[in-house]
């Protein structure tokens, strides 16, 4: 698997990328050593490679749906009239994009797939109409879930048992050749916005296997961050974290600023580098260019959309767009404290010639927090629920960037990015959030906040819902970490506390107990009795924020710099990027409701960071964007959640 891929041929000096390399340093004896464990545990202990025989399944697969959008194509053509011979030359062609393309996916991992079809066979029509009827006559596609509708519309079914998203580009040419390539700009020529997007997933991972000097290397060293990301419960786009092709392209660029490191090394730079990053300065393998048809790309100079971005990592396909535009400032600053552990860890296995497995321990999320909260949500049947969770999943990134970043400007949230289910109710979902005091914010001007006006729009806007049904229904509560439901935890068992040390009382102050206790009601959540209304009822919230200064119960969290420049923005970003496909629907404007009572909102200020980079002299880290000012958002003035800030000792009745 590969540690012998590094090879003289490497060691010239082309350049991949928009600086000259950190390094040319080829590996060392150590570093081949720790490369063969590296791979030796994602083979092994984490079972990171899919079997030949299933492998060969796969190729079986892609070569039945190859032959399934051949017969379409030249079904449709002869529904359209064309004659005889054009119907013969008529062709479809499948490629495939992410984890397949790219070499890095697992077993049982799904298959991104992109038929390209040609002028005449549309989209609606054809493609979610004539296609996916053909598929489900066909014996081996089950689980056919068609997503007409999404920011990039997808069909999604099993082939053989094996997973497959399929997207559709619709070229402006009458016949599709065989040997169609897609790197070119030209094929963008007079076509829709859902075929660019659609496109996109294949001409970026197409890309980025030409900017990276060893394949093989890149594929290790992706396999790992994959993984660890995984872990450490910062993988997913929709959740305001990375997702695989933001991973893919920030793996990349290491491995261009070290075109001549193995795995192992590259693992350690990857944590060095991005440690020490300037956010928001782009990650960007290739300079970005204008192109001629015209297509918006990103710059921030001219569109005020993306100066919002926090972590801007950009795609090296035209159009370049940025891939990572959920990021929030408070998934930003997780995704920095887990990168700054990473380089500790992997600046002490040089030292102590450590293993591999503590850098891919566990996030104990659940562990990490005093304060979550709770999100259920509820439908009738499996097709219901799992529309119902597609959208709301989309809409958890608007809660955290706006109730909890933009209204009080106090508070940090973190998301879990998966979901928890009770077995006892199939058609019952839960998410949570970690909530805490931001960094910096003094005890005793974080006291009562009441942000319940956004969860009720963040509840209006779930309950905006073009394909809502009756029985669809959320819930939002707040829950302390005692009160966490078993079924979060492996086999429904929740983990033992370590006894506290008991300590003095730390003073309270007076004015932190006066909250009105109508405002805290705790709705209960069941499939029975919903009505259309429901959606929208309030729910009011108190908490108690751990304080900054201590780690939580877990020890997760630490107290680290931010390797940023914060944006100030007149709105948080408010679109969806799933970046080659996705279940995302535009929802309706809500108008905000007027009340008396008024929410403080101190604004944090911009950081100040001193940044020595060591070796590290890319001219990207140093470049400025242009200077940019924003207008103060107002702050919303009806209440809609209460919450009360102590810190820790007073939380548990303990003294510092």
């Amino acid at each position: 698997m590969g540690s012998q891929g590094f090879n003289n041929n490497q060691k010239n000096r082309q350049r991949l990328g928009i600086t000259e390399p950190i390094s040319l340093s080829g590996p060392s004896e150590y570093d081949v050593i720790k490369t063969d464990e590296l791979e030796k545990f994602l083979a092994d202990d984490a079972g990171l490679y899919e079997s030949h025989e299933e492998a060969i399944s796969r190729e079986e697969v892609l070569g039945q749906l190859d032959q399934i959008v051949k017969i379409w194509v030249k079904k449709v053509s002869r529904a359209r009239g064309l004659n005889e011979q054009l119907v013969q030359e008529s062709n479809a062609k499948i490629f495939t994009f992410g984890s397949y393309r790219l070499g890095v996916h697992g077993p049982g991992a799904d298959i991104d797939t992109l038929c390209v079809g040609p002028r005449h066979a549309d989209r609606d029509e054809d493609f979610f109409g004539e296609l996916k009827k053909m598929l489900l006559e066909t014996p081996d596609v089950t689980d056919m879930h068609p997503v007409p509708g999404a920011h990039v519309p997808v069909m999604r079914f099993k082939l053989n048992g094996i997973s497959i998203d399929l997207l559709y580009a619709r070229l402006s040419l009458w016949v599709i050749p065989d040997d169609l390539d897609i790197s070119q700009d030209s094929i963008l020529r007079n076509v829709d916005e859902k075929t660019v997007l659609s496109l996109n997933g294949c001409r970026v991972t197409d890309q980025i296997l030409r900017l990276v000097p060893n394949i093989q290397s890149f594929r290790t060293t992706l396999r790992c961050m994959r993984f660890w990301a995984k872990r450490r419960r910062v993988y997913s786009n929709v959740a305001g974290f990375l997702g695989g092709i933001n991973w893919a392209l920030l793996v990349a660029r290491i491995c261009q600023l070290y075109p001549n490191a193995l795995p192992n090394m590259l693992v350690s730079r990857f944590f060095r580098v991005y440690t020490q990053w300037r956010w928001p300065n782009p990650v960007m393998l290739c300079a970005i260019e204008e192109g001629s048809l015209g297509l918006q790309i990103w710059d921030p100079r001219r569109n005020p959309k993306d100066r919002c971005h926090k972590m801007p990592i950009i795609t090296p396909a035209y159009p370049c767009m940025n891939s990572s535009y959920n990021v929030s400032s408070s998934t930003l600053r997780i995704m920095t404290e887990e990168f700054k552990r990473g380089h500790d860890i992997c600046e002490a296995m040089v030292l102590s010639n450590g293993s591999w497995l503590e850098l891919f321990e566990p996030y104990r999320f659940f562990e990490a927090y005093k304060n979550y909260l709770q999100i259920d949500i509820v439908a009738k049947s499996d097709e219901d629920m799992l529309n119902w969770k597609g959208w709301v999943e989309s809409r958890i990134r608007y809660l955290v960037l706006k109730v909890i970043e933009r209204d009080t400007n106090m508070l940090q949230c973190h998301p879990h990015p998966g979901d928890f289910s009770d077995k006892s109710n199939p058609f019952r979902c839960s998410y949570f959030l970690g909530l805490l005091r931001k960094e910096g914010v003094p005890v005793n001007e974080a006291k009562k906040f009441d942000i319940r006006l956004t969860v009720d729009e963040f509840k209006a806007h779930v309950g905006s819902y073009s394909s809502w049904k009756p029985g669809m229904d959320i819930n939002v509560t707040h829950i302390k970490h005692r009160d966490i439901p078993s079924f979060v935890f492996p086999g429904g068992i929740r983990p033992t506390q370590p006894a506290r040390v008991k300590t003095r009382k730390r003073k309270r102050d007076d004015d932190d107990t006066s909250i009105a206790p109508e405002l805290f009601k705790n709705d209960g959540l069941s499939t029975d009795g919903f009505s259309d209304v429901n959606v929208f009822d309030q729910v009011g919230i108190k908490t108690e924020i751990l304080d900054q200064n201590n780690e939580g119960i877990g020890g997760q969290l630490t107290s680290e710099n931010l390797a940023f420049e914060k944006l100030k923005s007149e709105s948080p970003q408010e679109v969806d990027n799933n970046f080659a496909k996705g279940t995302d629907m535009e929802f309706s404007t809500i108008k905000p409701v007027p009340s008396s009572v008024t929410i403080s909102n101190n604004n944090a200020g911009t950081f100040s960071v001193n940044m020595n980079l060591e070796e590290l002299e890319a001219p990207e880290l140093d470049a400025p964007l242009p200077n940019l000012s924003y207008a103060t958002v107002a702050s919303q003035k009806k209440p809609i959640m209460r919450l009360s800030f102590t810190s820790l000792a007073k939380a548990t009745g303990n003294s510092t």
